[in-house]
């Protein structure tokens, strides 16, 4: 049966992936980076969908499935979202990065160039992603009920502000100096993590009866741990913005329906 699991895990992680890359080809079409206020609307939009989606798609799904198996709650929810967030913030102190905009780079000291190390900051936010659209898809293959409709809802979702992130990583690489394949080439890149964490987290949450709570909780923690540390501050760029807030609140309705009308 993971074999299915699997399949169902690649498809959708695999739609995500791919509008990564139809965003990082936008740099074959625009010279210019994106401005100040479209970098406020895609970070705020994606700040609203991931807190959404932790909500909706990984969170309550992890307290259905537990209830229903006459489990405790709060132990593999609680845990599974702490450890998350651990995790996330043990790669953003290890992983070599650098946010668009910044001078300085995060983690341990290297000699990486300026671009690998700003896919490297992107890719940071895409293995939650990853995590969490494989698992949602894996719990669809496994279950007999609409499952499937939440999975996809939690894809399209993702696709959406995947599009504008893969462009966020061609287009300043294209107005930095860097040639249109290899600006486009970045952008995509930083979209393959997501298909193999995806695929990992259901191999590791397959292999072990009773898991699956605790990766989807995981995949939340590590997504609302991406939203605070990096998404929300820099959706207001050092100050505060309407513009900001509102871009989060249009994200989140969005993910909050597509759950509703999908779900």
């Amino acid at each position: 049966m993971l074999g299915k699991e699997l399949i169902f895990a690649l498809i959708g992680t695999g739609a995500t992936c791919l509008a990564t890359v139809i965003g990082a080809a936008l740099v074959f079409f625009f010279k210019k980076d994106m401005s100040p206020k479209m970098q406020q609307i895609f970070l705020g939009f994606a700040a609203g969908v991931m807190t959404a989606a932790s909500v909706f798609s990984l969170l309550l799904p992890a307290m259905k499935e537990l209830e229903e198996a006459g489990k405790s709650i709060v132990l593999p929810v609680g845990g599974g979202f702490v450890l998350g967030a651990l995790f996330l913030l043990v790669l953003d102190k290890l992983l070599p990065h650098m946010h668009i905009g910044s001078s300085e780079a995060e983690g341990l000291p290297s000699h990486f160039k300026k671009t690998t190390m700003l896919v490297f900051a992107v890719t940071l936010h895409n293995i939650p992603e990853g995590m969490a659209v494989g698992l949602a898809f894996a719990a669809a293959a496994m279950s007999e009920s609409g499952a499937l409709a939440g999975a996809i809802a939690l894809a399209a979702g993702m696709a959406l502000q995947n599009f504008p992130e893969g462009a966020a990583v061609s287009l300043p690489l294209r107005s930095g100096g860097v040639k249109k394949g290899k600006a486009f080439a970045c952008g995509a890149l930083s979209g393959i993590v997501e298909p193999i964490f995806g695929i990992l987290a259901v191999l590791v949450a397959g292999g072990v009866s009773g898991l699956m709570p605790w990766f989807l909780s995981f995949a939340a923690g590590a997504m609302i741990y991406v939203v605070v540390e990096e998404l929300i501050p820099e959706a207001h760029l050092g100050q505060h913005s309407h513009l900001g807030t509102a871009s989060v609140l249009a994200g989140f309705f969005v993910m909050m329906m597509l759950d509703v009308m999908l779900g």
